[in-house]
């Protein structure tokens, strides 16, 4: 958890080296803390993804041959990540994006208790 700011909840997925690149993995820290600290980021670093859940962006993370994504949602008091994945094709797929809904909402129905 950052000091200052939010807490980084962690549903699926890992940013290590390999299969990113030490800097592609320093720079999704980066990102990471930016959000943690309360920063909204925007193009080219994220985009909104309303498909998911609102509150929900996708972290672009270019690195050597690779575009990674991590999804995440802002909550308050949370950077909640649905999914870490190496992006393919210009679309997000589909399963990715109905895997994060998935999880969103199990997590949202234990955070209820």
């Amino acid at each position: 958890m950052n000091e200052n700011g939010k807490e980084v909840v962690w549903l699926h997925g890992q940013v290590r080296t390999p299969p990113f690149s030490m800097a592609a993995r320093q720079r999704a820290g980066e990102l990471i803390r930016d959000l943690q600290d309360g920063i909204l980021l925007s193009l080219p670093h994220s985009r909104p993804m309303p498909e998911i859940g609102t509150r929900c962006h996708e972290l672009r993370i270019p690195d050597q041959g690779h575009a990674w994504r991590i999804i995440y949602r802002i909550d308050p008091g949370h950077v909640v990540i649905a999914a870490v994945f190496s992006k393919k094709t210009a679309e997000t797929p589909e399963l990715v994006k109905a895997s994060c809904r998935a999880r969103l909402r199990q997590y949202d129905i234990e955070m209820r208790g």
